[in-house]
């Protein structure tokens, strides 16, 4: 039986819901660790992977009493919440978990260690003014711009914009391999 809640029309999350999922360090553990993962991965393995987080130990060195707290922690409580929510999808007969497009609701709420985040609708604004006053410039040929062709203006704009993107995709991905802050040493802070 899987518990599948990924649909276009759901009404998005409230805030009282996000603070509740997000109140439990195992359920923050839960969406980093997935989030860092680009596949599904079995619920055991989640255990162990979050029980390594808490007890500060490799997964090889746990014992067999810290992975069954963590396993039945989150099989009782923290997975099924979450998956309730939308934030995973929890397939109970194979046991996989995989990250929904909707746990990127959450992403807001989630401190992580290092570097800063762009707020990316004003980079893209700035972006388009600046595009809107090239383009402008070619076209109405003014003084030492008039030899600025409209090919040339949309060459440099197609470029602006294609840079940002790039950019704006790397910061993503490395925004998604960042430690949680509760997981970072001093130093990496």
């Amino acid at each position: 039986m899987s518990t599948n809640h990924e649909s276009s029309d759901e009404e998005p999350l409230s805030q009282d819901l996000v603070f509740d999922l997000l109140s439990s360090p195992r359920r923050r553990f839960v969406l980093y660790y997935l989030r860092s993962e680009s596949e599904s991965m079995q619920l055991t393995d989640l255990a162990d992977e979050v029980a390594a987080w808490e007890y500060d130990t490799p997964v090889e060195e746990l014992t067999e009493q810290e992975r069954k707290r963590a396993y039945v922690s989150l099989y009782q409580t923290h997975v099924p919440k979450l998956a309730e929510a939308g934030l995973i999808d929890y397939d109970t007969e194979s046991g996989t978990i995989r990250l929904t497009d909707r746990a990127s609701d959450v992403d807001e709420y989630l401190p992580s260690e290092g570097g800063y985040d762009i707020r990316w609708e004003l980079m893209y604004l700035a972006i388009e003014i600046i595009c809107v006053v090239i383009y402008v410039i070619g076209v109405i040929d003014v003084g030492v711009f008039a030899a600025v062709s409209v090919t040339v203006s949309g060459a440099i704009i197609l470029g602006l914009f294609g840079l940002t993107t790039i950019i704006h995709y790397l910061s993503i991905r490395q925004r998604e391999q960042r430690l949680p802050i509760e997981l970072a040493t001093d130093d990496e802070r």
